[in-house]
C-alpha cells in the first residue's frame, strides 16, 4: 500500500490501469466511444450492486432514513446510466458499422452484472447456462429479492403483511399477491408516513431500470434497425420483450386500487 504522503491521485485511482483497458480492435474512430461507454456501464453496475447490498440491509433492519437515502443514490445512478445514451446515439448506423464486425460474438446481453441486478430486484428465471457459469448470479437467485427486504421493513413498521410472504422461497419467482397489495394500500393511507416514501422510492428503482430498457431499444433501434444483435441475439426485439414488465408489480398494481378507493368514498 502507498504511503499517505506520497499517494498522487493517479495512484489512488490505479489511472495506469484503468486507462490501459480500452484496447480497441480497429481503426474506426467511434470505436473507442463505444468501448469505454460500455465499461462505465459496468463500473456503474458495480456501484448498483454496492448500493443495493447495503439497501437491503437498511430496509431489512428496518432503518427507513438509510434505506431512502441508499436507493434515492441507486435511482440516481440509473438516470447518469440512462443519460449515458446520448452519447452513444451521436454514433451513426455507418460508423457502428465500421467495427461492429470485430465485436465477434459479444454482446450487452452476457453483461453479468445486469443479469445480477435483474436477479436482485427478483427475476428468477434465466437460461441454466448462465447459472451453471455464473455463481455470483446462483447466489443472488438464491438469496432475497428486494421485494422480500421490502416487506421486512413494512413488517417492522407494523403493516399486516402476510406470513406466506415473508417466509416464501427466495428463489422462487415472485407472483403479485392481493395479500401483499391490502398491506401496501394500508402503507398509502398514511401519506405522513416514512414507509409511504420508502415504497415510492423503490418505485423510482423499478421505473429507473424501465427507462433504461427503453432508451436502449431505441438506441439499439437507431443504430441496427432490425438486424440481428451481436453475439446473435435477437436486438430490439428481445429489448421490446422486456419493456413495461416492472420488478416489483405489486407497487404498480395498488394505485388503481388507491383510485377506486378514494372514487368510492366520495
Amino acid at each position: 500500500m502507498s504511503d499517505p504522503e506520497s499517494l498522487t491521485y493517479g495512484d489512488y485511482l490505479r489511472l495506469d490501469r484503468l486507462l490501459d483497458c480500452q484496447e480497441t480492435r480497429t481503426g474506426a474512430h467511434d470505436e473507442l466511444l463505444f468501448v469505454i461507454i460500455h465499461q462505465v456501464y459496468e463500473l456503474w453496475f458495480k456501484q448498483i450492486l454496492h448500493e443495493a447490498a447495503l439497501l437491503q440491509e437498511r430496509l431489512e433492519e428496518g432503518v427507513s432514513a438509510g434505506a431512502l437515502h441508499t436507493g434515492r443514490r441507486i435511482a440516481k445512478i440509473l438516470k447518469t446510466v440512462v443519460g449515458q445514451l446520448d452519447v452513444l446515439e451521436t454514433m451513426t448506423p455507418r460508423q457502428f458499422a465500421s467495427f461492429r464486425d470485430a465485436l465477434g460474438t459479444s454482446s450487452g446481453f452476457q453483461s453479468a452484472q445486469f443479469r445480477e441486478i435483474e436477479a436482485v430486484l427478483g427475476r428468477r428465471s434465466f437460461p441454466a447456462s448462465d447459472l451453471r457459469d455464473d455463481p455470483r448470479l446462483r447466489a443472488a437467485v438464491a438469496r432475497r429479492s428486494l421485494m422480500d427486504s421490502l416487506l421486512r421493513y413494512l413488517d417492522d413498521h407494523g403493516y399486516p403483511i402476510p406470513r406466506a410472504a415473508l417466509e416464501r422461497d427466495p428463489a422462487a419467482p415472485w407472483r403479485p399477491d392481493p395479500a401483499v397489495q391490502r398491506a401496501l394500500l394500508a402503507v398509502y393511507a398514511d401519506e405522513s408516513g416514512p414507509a409511504v416514501e420508502v415504497c415510492e422510492m423503490l418505485v423510482d428503482v423499478d421505473e429507473g431500470v424501465q427507462e433504461w430498457r427503453y432508451r436502449h431499444v431505441k438506441m439499439v433501434e437507431r443504430t441496427i434497425g432490425a438486424k440481428i444483435g451481436t453475439g446473435g441475439s435477437a436486438g430490439a426485439d428481445y429489448l421490446r420483450s422486456t419493456l413495461f414488465t416492472p420488478a416489483f408489480p405489486d407497487l404498480w398494481e395498488v394505485r388503481s386500487q388507491i383510485e377506486e378507493t378514494v372514487g368510492h368514498g366520495g
